[in-house]
């Protein structure tokens, strides 16, 4: 009989072990994103991530502002890394995903701080900018598995992934929250610096809807397993909404739930890209709703209020 989370029974198979092995002895010559940077992280050589061997956290908390099924009743286990594989002008976390402001853990405290989100009542473990540092967080997972650890964990990221390096999370993560940020390569390029965004985002979408499928709830509407799919709407139709949840319909599914977020504000340094140097306006925000009518996307979620990071019903569809 199968356990839940999917964490667990890879743990009993021996398959979590082998994996957190193969993915720390990566890191020798790292190549776990997209950007392939091959530097030796074990000897605390640097890439673009700038994070080296041990992991490094800016906070974590029981986090209640994420989408309804994630933060649910007693809220989201949050844990916010320092660093990120992606380089956004206009990031609101940027102390700590840009400046790199945090302190390094090892890995039996970071399985520490797994345990006391749980025995805080959390519903899930919610791994904010994971990628660069997936193998330490599997290391320190086997160390939390063992101390009870038993509550699925929420691999929320901002979508440029390595479909060879998701393909390994298959039987370890039951829960995708994952932003699609941009259509067009010369926007992913001049906002995130990372031009080829687009075709891995999509890859990895892909690769997490086969995982996972489509969003399950249980009766109070928390989510067991399955994909959510972030898209922030940027001014200027820098993000390129149209062109996103066509891709969605067409290559995903209909079905597919979506948090279509409306709260960008010019944070770190979109003061010096006019495109994107104001806040976003209603009528775009409404233009993006109407997007969704259009491809026929009616799961998922919509801003209570312009501006606001509050959340409104379970679908986007009137009753």
């Amino acid at each position: 009989m199968l356990n839940y989370p999917s964490y667990l029974n890879s743990s009993k198979s021996g398959k979590l072990k082998t994996l957190t092995e193969r993915l720390f002895d990566s890191l020798e010559s790292c190549i776990l994103c997209p950007r392939n940077c091959k530097v030796n992280r074990l000897e605390n050589q640097t890439g673009f991530c700038k994070t080296v061997r041990l992991p490094k956290i800016y906070s974590f908390m029981c986090h209640h502002g994420e989408e309804p099924p994630v933060s649910g009743k007693r809220g989201s286990g949050t844990i916010f890394f320092s660093h990120c594989n992606m380089g956004c002008v206009y990031c609101q976390n940027y102390e700590f995903s840009q400046l790199g402001k945090g302190r390094e853990y090892e890995f039996v405290d970071l399985a520490r701080i797994m345990l006391s989100l749980q025995e805080s009542g959390c519903h899930n473990i919610n791994l904010v900018t994971p990628t660069h540092v997936l193998p330490q967080i599997l290391k320190a997972l086997e160390i939390a598995i063992e101390g009870g650890l038993n509550i699925p964990l929420v691999y929320n990221t901002s979508g440029y992934e390595s479909v060879k390096t998701l393909e390994l999370l298959e039987g370890v993560v039951d829960i995708y929250l994952a932003d699609m940020r941009y259509a067009d390569n010369m926007m992913s390029q001049k906002f995130s610096q990372a031009p080829d965004y687009p075709e891995r985002n999509r890859e990895a979408v892909k690769e997490m809807q086969r995982q996972v499928g489509i969003a399950e709830f249980d009766q109070e509407g928390l989510i067991k397993k399955g994909l959510i799919i972030r898209h922030l709407v940027l001014p200027n139709q820098v993000s390129g909404t149209d062109k996103i949840m066509q891709f969605i319909a067409r290559d995903i599914s209909e079905d597919t739930y979506i948090s279509l977020m409306s709260q960008y504000l010019p944070y770190y340094r979109a003061s010096h890209y006019p495109e994107i140097s104001r806040r976003l306006k209603n009528d775009e925000y409404e233009e993006a709703k109407k997007i969704l009518e259009k491809y026929n996307l009616l799961n998922g979620w919509i801003q209570e209020s312009y501006g606001s990071e509050r959340f409104a019903g379970v679908n986007i569809k009137p009753l």
